[in-house]
Order: C-alpha cells, then sequence, then structure tokens
C-alpha cells in the first residue's frame, strides 16, 4: 500500500459516526493516512489486524476510531465496572499519549469512561479509583495491568470485568517483547476472553512479534504501509520527508561538536538520544550548564514520579531541548520536533527507526543525525541493509569550541557532578560491550581484517550471527575494500567525558593508560554541594578508616604464597601427608606398614634420578629380602627398622 492520500473520512466503505466526525473536524484531520483507511474498515468488520508502517503514520486513530465505533454499536450497553477496549502499550509516556487522544473523542461520548494504569503512580489509588468511577477502557502498561488482575483482595476484581472484552490493541507490539514484558503479556493475555477482536500495531516486525501474531490473532489481516515512491522490494522504514544524516567526529571532539549544535539550533525543538540513563544525568547537567537561555529536560526510565510532568511540559514547548534514552523512542507524538540528535548509536537496530522517528510525522518535514566515531562508520552500511535506513553524510559541525575544561570544573566544584562523570564512562562501556552489531562496536581484541569466517565448528555460531543481523552482505560487501575494525579507545572516551581519572572497572583492569593526564587534584577531597550529602560521606569516610585500623592491628594471617620455597614446600608435604591419611581413613587396603614402604621406594626412586645413589644400590634396596635391614648405600634408612623375621614374597 502506498503512502499516498487515501480521500476524506467519508469515503471510507463504513460510516463513521457524527460525533468522532465531528471531532476528527475539530482536531484538524480531514484527511486519513493509508494506514487509517486499511486498518478500520477492517476492524469494524470483525478482523485481526497486524499492521506495520512508518512512525508518524498515524496509527494512534487506526485503533481509537474503531474501539468507539465497536462500543457503540455494541447490542448489550457496557455497564460501569465492565471493559470493553484494552490497550496495552510499553511505555507511560505513550499510554498518557494515547489517553488524551482516546480523551478528546470520549468528550462526544459521555457514556464511556477510561482509566489509565500505569507506573509512578500509587497502585491502591488505581484500585480505588476504577472502584469508584469504573471503565469501559483500559489504557495500561504490562506492568502494572498485571498488578492490578492481582488486586482482588483489595476489592477488585478485574478478571470479570475483562469477561466483556470487545477489542485488545497492542500498540508497539515488537517493543513489548523487546522490553522483556513477554511473561507479563502471557498472564495478561490469560485472563481475556478468546472472542474477541485483536491488533497489533508497530513500526517493525520481529520473529518474536510473528510468533505473537499465530499465538494471538485468528486468521489476521496484515497491512503494511510504504513510503510513497519507494520500489516494491524495499520497505524503507523512516518517512519519507525526513532527512537522515550522520557525521563522523572523534571521541574528544563528540561533545564539542554536540553543544556547537544545539548552541547553533537554539531556537529549535531537539531530541538528544543517550544510550544509558547514567549519561542522561551527566550530560544532560552538563548542557544545562553550557548552553543557556534554552529550556533543557531530562528524562530516562529510571524517573519514577516526575516523567509525566516532565513529558507533558515538553511537548507544550514551542523550543526547547529533552535529553532522553529509548524510553522515549517508541510511539511518542512530540509537537514539531525539528532534529533528532542520537549521540549514540543504540544497541538495538530496530531502536534507531523509532529514534528518528519522533521528527517528520504525519507528513511533515524533519531532521535527524547520529554521532559516529571513525571506526563506526560501516555501521551507515548495516542500518541501509539491515533496517532499509539509508543515511547521507552531514558536513562537519562549525564553530566547534572546546567546552571540556568546563565540564571538568563542574566536577571539581560538586561531587554530585564527579560521580555522574564516573557512572556515565562505566555504562557507556558496557552498553557499548552488549551491542548487538559486535564486529562493528567493539571493546576488546587487536585490529584485524574483516574476512568471512570459514566453515569450521568453532566458527559456525560467528556465521549465524552475521546471518541473524544481516551482516554477511555487509561482510561480503567491505571484504573486498580491506575494511578494519579497530577497538574502542578508552583514553579518548574518557577525555570526551571530561573524567578528571580513569575509573575502576573490570575492563579496564591490568591496562595502563600512559596518555591519559589525570588531575593533579586528589579526587577524595572533591566535596559535594549539598551538605547534607557531604556531612554523610565524611560519616562514611570516618568509619571507613576505623575499619581498615581495625585491619591493620588484627593479627596477619601469613600467606604461603609470600614465604620462603622451602617452607612452603614444609606445608606441601603435610596436605600430602594429610590427604594419604584421609584416603587410608576412607577404606583403603593399606595399611600403615605398607604406607611406610611405599614413600621408602619413592625417597629411594628420588635419589636415585638425582645421582645419589647407582642404580645397583637402588635394586639391592628395593629387592633386599626383610624390610627391616634395606640399607641405602649413603647410610641408614630414615625409618626405624620393622620386626624381624618377615620376608617379602
Amino acid at each position: 500500500m502506498d503512502n499516498t492520500t487515501e480521500g476524506k473520512w467519508d469515503s471510507l466503505p463504513v460510516k463513521l459516526n457524527d460525533g468522532i466526525t465531528q471531532t476528527l473536524n475539530e482536531l484538524g484531520f480531514t484527511h486519513m493516512t493509508p494506514v487509517q483507511s486499511a486498518c478500520i474498515p477492517l476492524f469494524m468488520r470483525n478482523k485481526d489486524v497486524a499492521a506495520e508502517a512508518v512512525t508518524g503514520s498515524g496509527k494512534t486513530l487506526a485503533f481509537v476510531i474503531p474501539i468507539i465505533e465497536i462500543l457503540i454499536k455494541r447490542e448489550d450497553k457496557l455497564k460501569k465496572m465492565q471493559v470493553g477496549a484494552l490497550i496495552v502499550t510499553p511505555t507511560r509516556e505513550l499510554a498518557l499519549q494515547i489517553s488524551e487522544v482516546m480523551g478528546q473523542f470520549l468528550q462526544k461520548f459521555p457514556q464511556f469512561r477510561q482509566i489509565l494504569l500505569i507506573g509512578g503512580s500509587n497502585p491502591i489509588e488505581d484500585v480505588e479509583k476504577f472502584k469508584e468511577q469504573g471503565a469501559n477502557i483500559l489504557i495500561a502498561t504490562p506492568g502494572r495491568l498485571e498488578d492490578m488482575f492481582r488486586r482482588k483482595a483489595d476489592g477488585l476484581d478485574l478478571a470479570l470485568s475483562v469477561k466483556f472484552l470487545e477489542v485488545l490493541v497492542l500498540d508497539e507490539a515488537d517493543r513489548l517483547l523487546d522490553m522483556g514484558f513477554e511473561a507479563s503479556l502471557n498472564v495478561i493475555l490469560g485472563y481475556l476472553p478468546k472472542q474477541r477482536r485483536t491488533g497489533l500495531f508497530s513500526a517493525t516486525q520481529t520473529q518474536e512479534l510473528e510468533k505473537l501474531v499465530r499465538a494471538g490473532l485468528r486468521n489476521p489481516v496484515r497491512i503494511t504501509v510504504k513510503e510513497k515512491g519507494v520500489a516494491a522490494s524495499c520497505t524503507q522504514k523512516t518517512p519519507a520527508r525526513l532527512c537522515n544524516y550522520y557525521t563522523i567526529c572523534r571521541a574528544e571532539d563528540k561533545f564539542n561538536s554536540l553543544v556547537a549544535f544545539l548552541r547553533q539550533h537554539k531556537h529549535e525543538k531537539q531530541l538528544v538520544f543517550f544510550s544509558t540513563c547514567a549519561c542522561v544525568e551527566y550530560f544532560g547537567r552538563a548542557l544545562e550548564a553550557l548552553i543557556k537561555s534554552v529550556t533543557i529536560h531530562c528524562i530516562h526510565g529510571k524517573m519514577k514520579h516526575k516523567r509525566n510532568k516532565i513529558f507533558s511540559e515538553f511537548r507544550s514547548l514551542k523550543s526547547g531541548i529533552l535529553v532522553c534514552t529509548d524510553v522515549m523512542a517508541r510511539g511518542i507524538d512530540i509537537p514539531e520536533v525539528h532534529w533528532v540528535l542520537q549521540y549514540d548509536p543504540p544497541s538495538c537496530a530496530s531502536a534507531f527507526v523509532h529514534r528518528c522517528g519522533r521528527t517528520a510525522r504525519i507528513g511533515n518535514k524533519g531532521n535527524a543525525t547520529v554521532f559516529l566515531l571513525p571506526m563506526e562508520e560501516s555501521y551507515v552500511t548495516f542500518l541501509s541493509i539491515n533496517q532499509k535506513c539509508p543515511l547521507e553524510q552531514m558536513a562537519p559541525v562549525s564553530d566547534v569550541v572546546d567546552v571540556l575544561p568546563k565540564v571538568k570544573a563542574l566536577a571539581l566544584a560538586d561531587r554530585a557532578m564527579f560521580d555522574r562523570g564516573m557512572r556515565a564512562f562505566v555504562s557507556t562501556v558496557q552498553a557499548y560491550a552488549k551491542h548487538e552489531c559486535s564486529l562493528i562496536f567493539r571493546v576488546k581484541g587487536e585490529k584485524k581484517s574483516l574476512t568471512f569466517p570459514v566453515y569450521r565448528p568453532s566458527s559456525m555460531m560467528v556465521l549465524l550471527d552475521c546471518l541473524c543481523y544481516g551482516l554477511r552482505r555487509i561482510m561480503l560487501m567491505m571484504s573486498s575494500s580491506s575494511c578494519h575494525w579497530s577497538d574502542l579507545d578508552f583514553v579518548a572516551l574518557a577525555r570526551g567525558f571530561a573524567l578528571l581519572r580513569m575509573p575502576r572497572m573490570p575492563e579496564l583492569k591490568g591496562k595502563n593508560f600512559p596518555d591519559f593526564i589525570e588531575t593533579t587534584i586528589d579526587t577524595d577531597n572533591i566535596r559535594y554541594k549539598d551538605k547534607q550529602r557531604e556531612k554523610l560521606r565524611q560519616k562514611l569516610l570516618i568509619e571507613l578508616k576505623e575499619k581498615r585500623e581495625e585491619r591493620a592491628a588484627a593479627p596477619k594471617r601469613h600467606n604461603d604464597k609470600n614465604k620462603a620455597w622451602s617452607r612452603q614446600k614444609n606445608r606441601k608435604d603435610r596436605r600430602r601427608k594429610t590427604a594419604a591419611k584421609r584416603n587410608r581413613d576412607e577404606g583403603s587396603e593399606m595399611d600403615d606398614e605398607d604406607m611406610k614402604e611405599l614413600l621408602k621406594d619413592t625417597r629411594l626412586l628420588k635419589r636415585l634420578k638425582k645421582g645419589q645413589i647407582s642404580e645397583e644400590d637402588f635394586e639391592k634396596q628395593v629387592t633386599a629380602g626383610p624390610k627391616s635391614q634395606r640399607k641405602t648405600a649413603a647410610g641408614p634408612s630414615e625409618d626405624p627398622p620393622s620386626s624381624a623375621g618377615e620376608e617379602d614374597e
């Protein structure tokens, strides 16, 4: 299906309710998008739908409108505590956004009530709200919804309420599975009636999503919406009006380039994506100090109660910067985003498409760029093949100023900033090591030419890994150009993070970094600006000092490894004799006399090897008659004589 104008709403084969048509006109939606014109009639004709469409193509209205139409036409009207529709989303921001859209339509249909069940609030409050107001439409995140099903002891029987369910929608369905919600989804689906209409909506399809389609949908109609002008054999996954760029810069210059770019686009709305929560905390604070007269917000998955407020505030801004993680990459509709900047490439290639999709929505123009290190340039080829996402190189950012000394000054002035920088560096290295495209994003190993793996058992897993991520074609393309892979430069990265010293972490253990110049200031003396926090730190330092003094005063345990070799040997002999005694106690058939003879013969053999006795003497001693008469050429035996009269048989 081409992404062309599909006509006005009255051209649908099914007539929409007047209240819905009126709301669409008030919102300014005069024409349908392709995914809307395809999904709405199918949903309303009792079909299950699995829709894949580029980000910003209007998927939300493609299920909001059918839900309301289905509930209106229901023969038995829903009562207060009967749920007719359930919408599950991966993030609370997306759930909040869908709730706002649904609320605009429900203004014309006061007989229906909706409730939002998301994290970040007290679940007991949600229970009381549901019991008091009731709900016919649930919009929820998986974790909170699963928790609500287990609140029967608090007076909420949600399992009974969903017995009347007509429609289930899984928005950003592939992300629901990626984020580890599969177990929660299985629990939720177990409570729902089998006879229902189900819709799966996403911008990308995965193998896990395909399994969910086969398991949860009855004869689904698959809908794939392509961009206008894209060949049938190629499915471009980003909007056609999106200008997608990449820029190459060294690790030391990366943050400087970002600051220069943001300063040059002060009056625009921009999203800056980082790979980890710690990076958002660190670089977000740095940007607040370096870029003046611009509203800067930070948001990541570890924020609990502030996320909804921050998200709402940024949506209302005409210009500003939102520093975020991939929690903002899926389905979020923020008006008039001019630029999406990816400071770190995402660990999952499909997330790259979703990040870019926060701009150029519903036919608008937008721009996106990703900052890559020189060794990561082949990632561009990988994206064009694996994600059907072509990029063009952007000219280097102009008027770049070195702001890293100012960031170092921030760390010296406040230990909280110093700690954030260390955590951000550690988290970045760890995220880099876990990147799915490990042939490009390398942490360990030596430089080596790229060659296609030969078919040996030891390299079969490498080959399978390449095939899974579409790397085989990239490898074949690049091997002819003698492409070289190199490892992550820890020193350059630390400079780019404006670190005062290298952190202690497993990846750096045993490595020396003579090129990294640490600060001459003792970092232990850096104080927190927060006086209460600094007071607590000083208390902990005193306790730590006392423990060290106690350990120093306590009698030291001698370590054999630090003893002379001869004393270590004595210890080993004692251990050997103890082990021999233990073996005898456990049922060995050798008695004490036999063990003594065995040890004596062993000593003779050692003396023979050292040349202390001749072979003739050795034979005489071993084959001598009575045990008590054995003597060595060098002197009497070390062991006491045994009883006379016994002969060896």
